[in-house]
């Protein structure tokens, strides 16, 4: 089974990340594509726009941005292609840039797949 991690965009690659993905929306700032090292840039799977001003990262918001979340990512066509990628690779680490490691859309999102990869 694939091992799915996650990780700041600003922490170094490493080889062991194996297959780096970058969901974020937005491009980090301050950050070139050499340093980041993403193997794809997923934007598409990242939140939607009014979905990240909602949450606005407020950890009171954490439990309904992860279901709101998700329900895009149920309509979303970007998913499947994803899980593709984690079907084919030993390791992804999804890359991700906000500063608040506990509640953040990578963490939602390595936390669907790994119950998807499960069925």
């Amino acid at each position: 089974m694939t091992s799915i991690f996650i990780k700041r965009v600003y922490e170094p690659a490493v080889k062991a990340d194996g297959f780096r993905v970058l969901v974020d929306r937005l491009w980090p700032r301050g950050i070139s594509k050499k340093t980041v090292a993403a193997d794809v840039w997923m934007k598409e799977i990242a939140p939607s726009s009014a979905l990240r001003k909602w949450f606005d990262h407020d950890p009171a918001k954490w439990t309904a941005f992860g279901k709101k979340y998700k329900a895009e990512l149920s309509d979303s066509d970007i998913l499947p292609v994803l899980l593709e990628y984690c079907k084919k690779q030993a390791t992804i680490t999804l890359l991700y840039s906000a500063k608040d490691e506990k509640h953040n859309q990578a963490l939602v999102l390595q936390q669907l797949l790994v119950s998807l990869l499960k069925k």
